[in-house]
């Protein structure tokens, strides 16, 4: 008896489970949406990173930057494209919330001559 009852139960029992309706994802309300705050004020943020931006060589090509609620926006060229990245790492780590960075790298070597590299088997 408990075969037979086994046999009728165990095939409702595992279409319960698969019809069963899914909780749907709810979206993110707008308060998780949200910006978060920055861990430091814009003055402590611009004092950290004009301190770094002295100390390191990107320093030298000029960049401008500004702050405002915690985002750093860069601005400025570069002949050196790991120039670009430096800045936006330097911005993350004095705790910005977000980096803008419009630097443009100049083809410093647009004359060079680029020359295939072949594989000789």
């Amino acid at each position: 008896m408990p075969k037979i009852l086994a046999l009728f139960l165990f095939p409702l029992l595992a279409l319960t489970t698969v019809l069963a309706p899914r909780a749907a994802a709810t979206p993110p309300t707008k308060a998780a949406v949200a910006q978060p705050r920055p861990a430091v004020s814009d003055e402590q943020l611009e004092a950290s990173i004009k301190t770094k931006l002295t100390k390191s060589k990107i320093g030298k090509d000029g960049f401008h930057f500004k702050v405002q609620r915690g985002i750093v926006t860069w601005d400025g060229t570069t002949n050196i494209g790991q120039h670009k990245g430096a800045a936006t790492r330097m911005a993350r780590s004095s705790g910005a919330v977000q980096v803008i960075n419009n630097i443009k790298v100049l083809n410093a070597g647009k004359d060079t001559v680029l020359r295939k590299a072949y594989v000789q088997p």
